[in-house]
């Protein structure tokens, strides 16, 4: 026999416990978790087709006697202890390293004084930025052609500035020498990139509140003082960001080289990813060119690590 019990006449029903009443909003955010993967989900599907897959591919092919035809072989790491005796490859990284701190300081240098200059918002100002914007827009390799063009002896419009001013002879080469081809190599490549160092730093000085910078200005600090101790420390992640994504592309220099130098004079302006192409499409050696590109690829997250690092620190001061 069994016996039911009612609720008294004037009692409240019993209400539901915490699981019950935080059941539904666990059901929301599931769902907006599965939305939000559903929208990353092709991002994550190029990812893994066209940087994963490439990367374990190349790791792969590194631990190989690879030949462009025949049969392969596997080796270990024979073609990685093989790399740390190659003069020819810790040729080139040298030149790639005295690029790098060749053309970083005048990028970073030029940008930020490009963007104090066009910071202030008036008309004049944003023509200039349109102005030193505009190389930017145009390739690497067409900008390359052009200060090729510029720069050869006899018909080049800027070999004859320089031999009106005495820089250069009639008769001299420019990419014939190493420095002076590195110089106008270096000189492209400002002419070309500074407008997007200037745009990101613009960005980072346009994030500053100008009331921080008006009570500066009124405790009696001078432009140097400001920009030394409250520009530049608010400014400290756009700077690391800046320098970081400068090393990288300098340490990457390819195509610049390739076409206004061809690597000479004599190799001597061979990079090491000139080296990395010249090793794997021109000698046919694909496994020891996959493991040049996986050390290249090590400095690169070496240098990711620093900026990570430097970004870390200026969140916690």
């Amino acid at each position: 026999m069994t016996s039911t019990t009612t609720p008294l006449a004037g009692t409240a029903p019993a209400r539901p416990g915490p699981a019950a009443r935080h059941r539904p909003r666990m059901r929301a955010s599931r769902r907006r978790q599965l939305v939000g993967l559903a929208m990353a989900a092709p991002a994550i599907v190029l990812i893994a087709v066209f940087f994963l897959t490439p990367l374990l591919l190349t790791f792969w092919i590194s631990l190989h006697n690879w030949p462009l035809m025949g049969r392969r072989r596997f080796i270990g790491l024979e073609n990685y202890t093989r790399a740390l005796a190659d003069t020819n490859f810790h040729t080139a990284l040298g030149f790639t390293l005295l690029y790098t701190a060749v053309i970083t300081p005048i990028l970073f240098l030029l940008g930020l004084g490009l963007a104090l200059l066009v910071r202030r918002r008036v008309r004049a100002a944003q023509v200039f930025q349109s102005i030193f914007f505009m190389p930017v827009c145009i390739g690497l390799a067409a900008g390359s052609f052009l200060w090729l063009y510029l720069g050869q002896s006899q018909i080049g419009p800027l070999f004859d500035l320089l031999r009106r001013v005495g820089l250069v002879g009639a008769d001299d080469n420019i990419f014939a020498s190493r420095w002076p081809a590195l110089l106008m190599v270096v000189a492209m490549v400002t002419w070309k990139v500074v407008g997007l160092q200037m745009l990101l730093l613009l960005a980072g000085l346009q994030s500053i509140p100008d009331d921080v910078l008006e009570a500066a200005r009124i405790d009696g600090a001078g432009r140097w003082q400001s920009f030394l101790h409250i520009t530049a420390p608010l400014l400290r992640p756009t700077l690391a960001l800046v320098l970081v994504f400068s090393v990288a592309g300098s340490l990457l220099a390819f195509d610049q080289f390739y076409i206004m130098t061809g690597g000479g004079p004599s190799n001597q302006t061979i990079t090491a990813v000139y080296q990395v192409y010249r090793t794997s499409f021109t000698s046919f050696k694909l496994g020891y060119g996959a493991a040049l590109s996986v050390f290249l690829m090590l400095i690169l997250a070496a240098v990711s690590a620093v900026q990570m690092l430097l970004l870390r620190n200026s969140d916690h001061n």
